[in-house]
């Protein structure tokens, strides 16, 4: 369930949208604006519903005991989130790799964790980070790796306009940063049309 804003902030939020709407020169009154502030309140709460989950306890709830050691990989999670410097959204995917000690995950975890940090005003680079450091941190594995390949609407609606421009971070840990094999056969996992 994704967690809601309580009801004033959503009413403060249409204000301040009602008031920007008529700063852009918009009669806030017409028809086909009535609405409009709520229904930005309601979209900009629902795209920040990141803020209030914790990705941490979001694993948490699912790990097993397994003897495990060879990659997991999750990869091809869409993401859409939102660039914090013009408040533009920024999509693609995540790729993501661990390698067990121990201790594996639900699978259905990773995605959401993905979705808990990209659905908070980010930075491709951060949201990296972020996804690894909780993996890392949460899972204990001999390894974490992490791919976001994604297209950013700050570039291809403004600024360069350049509209097939992707953007590709990358974060490891322990085995994937340490061993050159490991990592290449990561990269290869998710690059492979395996289905």
């Amino acid at each position: 369930m994704i967690p809601k804003f309580p009801e004033e902030n959503l009413e403060q939020l249409a204000i301040h949208y009602k008031a920007i709407l008529g700063n852009l020169g918009e009669d806030p009154e017409r028809e086909g604006l009535l609405k409009t502030p709520m229904r930005v309140a309601k979209a900009m709460d629902f795209l920040t519903h990141g803020y209030r989950q914790d990705p941490k306890a979001i694993l948490e709830s699912a790990l097993f005991h397994e003897d495990y050691k060879q990659i997991v990989v999750v990869k091809d999670i869409e993401i859409y989130s939102m660039c914090e410097h013009h408040l533009l959204p920024f999509f693609g995917k995540a790729h993501i790799g661990y390698i067990p000690n121990g201790t594996i995950v639900g699978l259905s975890k990773i995605p959401r964790v993905v979705e808990c940090f990209a659905r908070r005003l980010q930075l491709q680079e951060r949201l990296t980070t972020q996804i690894k450091n909780c993996l890392q941190e949460v899972l204990n594995p001999l390894g974490v790796g992490v791919v976001i390949e994604a297209q950013h609407l700050c570039m291809s609606m403004r600024g360069i306009q350049k509209q097939n421009s992707v953007t590709t971070t990358s974060e490891f840990t322990g085995a994937f940063l340490k061993n050159e094999n490991t990592r290449q056969e990561f990269m290869h996992l998710i690059g492979a049309d395996l289905h």
